[in-house]
């Protein structure tokens, strides 16, 4: 790869970091880990940048050297049986009246924590990432039709989960974030307004 060409595949690597860093932590819920996820990623994406085919879609290569080395490492943790579960993660305790907004954001998050791995991701890719389904499936090595299903799954779940959480906790804002949520995610996606 001559000079200037890598100085552009630079460039364009540390935009993608904040994305990077954002599908990290959906996948391994923790900023530590997420940020030496995607830190490992960017390395393994420059040392392969001669594989790189010009042209083509950098973020999503980056996005599942990202996904690969993940998957991987947890592999790894399992047959060392050192694989945290969801009760291991710590989270934040609960906000106060004041803090409403970081609660309605926080119930999102958990919520869309408790989403099975492969819909959280699909989700995160298509709806937040800005990929089409045809890219996330490439990421995740799977169908159109099967990334179509998991999205489709994952926002009536989501939805579910929050309502729940709505009668649960009495909370009159929750349904406008998930609605917030669904537009955005099906704007991205190229679909038409959720009913």
């Amino acid at each position: 790869m001559a000079q200037a060409d890598s100085s552009a595949f630079k460039t364009e690597l540390a935009e993608l970091i904040p994305h990077l860093r954002a599908f990290a932590r959906s996948l391994c819920h923790n900023a530590a880990e997420a940020d030496d996820l995607a830190q490992e990623a960017l390395v393994k994406a420059w040392r392969a940048r001669e594989s790189y085919t010009p042209g083509t879609n950098l973020k999503a290569w980056v996005f599942m050297i990202l996904r690969n080395h993940f998957y991987s490492e947890r592999r790894k943790a399992w047959r060392k049986n050192e694989v945290s579960t969801e009760k291991d993660i710590e989270r934040p305790g609960p906000a106060t009246a004041a803090q409403d907004a970081s609660v309605q954001l926080e119930e999102v998050r958990q919520a869309l924590d408790s989403l099975s791995e492969e819909q959280r991701e699909a989700l995160i890719l298509v709806g937040a990432g800005g990929f089409s389904y045809e890219e996330a499936a490439e990421i995740c090595g799977c169908a159109v039709g099967t990334i179509k299903s998991r999205v489709s799954r994952a926002r009536a779940n989501l939805l579910e989960l929050l309502e729940r959480k709505q009668l649960k906790n009495k909370t009159p804002h929750t349904s406008s974030v998930i609605d917030t949520l669904m537009q955005e995610a099906a704007t991205r996606a190229g679909e038409r307004e959720p009913k």
